[in-house]
């Protein structure tokens, strides 16, 4: 098998995992997604908004004729996460240790190298746009 298709396989099911991980926690109210939103001045609108955009972005990376798509939506939402984890929230939330921070991290490299490695579907659907 190939390497490289390995390593984006890797690369679309770690993104998409710590996605559709926190998925529960943002759509049943769990405490720390409230107290998030809440420091963010997003709850609850932003607590549902974000997990609807990171369903659909898990679901665009996990389909290999969207992956590109996916991938810039993650990257868009993990900067926003990654935003707000260190101008406001702190690395650590409630005591986690820093794990979503660290999720955001991981999403948001795993979809940049992603993007990078598909920006052709985003650059051909942005060039027929514009004709």
């Amino acid at each position: 098998m190939n390497i490289k298709l390995i390593a984006v396989w890797i690369l679309r099911l770690a993104a998409a995992y710590f996605m559709l991980q926190t998925l529960y926690f943002k759509f049943a109210g769990a405490e720390e997604s409230i107290y998030i939103f809440t420091q963010v001045g997003m709850e609850p609108w932003g607590r549902y908004g974000t997990g609807a955009l990171e369903l659909i972005a898990s679901i665009l990376i996990l389909w290999p004729r969207t992956t590109g798509f996916g991938a810039l939506m993650g990257v868009g939402l993990m900067s926003g996460a990654l935003f707000f984890h260190i101008t406001k929230l702190g690395i650590e939330i409630k005591g986690d240790g820093g794990l979503l921070f660290a999720y955001a991290l991981i999403v948001f490299i795993s979809s940049a190298i992603l993007l990078l490695i598909y920006k052709s579907q985003v650059l051909a659907i942005i060039k027929k746009k514009q004709i």
